[in-house]
């Protein structure tokens, strides 16, 4: 109950505060490729429901059908724009909405794609789905891009077991750290 009140005043307040960011965001994308400037994208929240996750459009149209559902350095799927808001995290900002929603908190683990699954032994993927997916989690707080898909699932399952209100403050500071000092992929 708590962490869903900390995530609707948070999520609230920062779309307010980056509300002309995200202007910005949505002309330079509308400038930038032909296409929407919002992609919404099926993925896996908690529980194992499906739900549409919002992201600014940092890639050309139909890339899902050019390629697979991850990104590798150099991806010439990635357009000019989509570099610079991935490597600064502001393709994530209309996630703020999902949280205000209920189908993300601030932290979880990352929403998987459904094609994801397989990459699981099943009891983990169960595991993984009882909390909401997060816009950041503990892989991303302490690894960003640099992590290995085990070493991804490792810190996921982690937090599952061990998710507070104060970890869940501890991994936004660690997460702004590092997006401020390293950017993303």
């Amino acid at each position: 109950m708590m962490k869903r009140l900390f995530d609707i005043v948070v999520s609230s307040i920062l779309l307010l505060l980056f509300s002309p960011v995200m202007i910005g965001v949505a002309i330079a994308v509308l400038r930038d490729t032909p296409g929407p400037v919002i992609y919404k994208q099926v993925r896996v929240g908690r529980d194992r429901q499906t739900f549409g996750i919002y992201k600014f459009r940092s890639m050309v149209m139909d890339a899902d059908k050019i390629g697979g559902h991850s990104t590798t350095k150099g991806d010439a799927r990635v357009t000019k724009v989509g570099r610079f808001i991935r490597k600064t995290s502001l393709d994530e900002l209309p996630q703020l909405i999902n949280v205000l929603k209920g189908d993300m908190s601030l932290v979880g683990p990352r929403p998987d794609v459904l094609a994801q699954e397989a990459q699981y032994i099943p009891k983990d993927w169960i595991k993984r789905h009882r909390v909401r997916p997060g816009i950041t989690g503990l892989a991303q707080a302490t690894a960003r891009s640099a992590a290995t898909p085990k070493g991804r699932t490792k810190l996921d399952l982690e937090y599952v077991d061990t998710a507070s209100l104060w970890k869940d403050i501890s991994i936004l500071a660690q997460t702004a750290r590092q997006v401020l000092m390293r950017g993303s992929h």
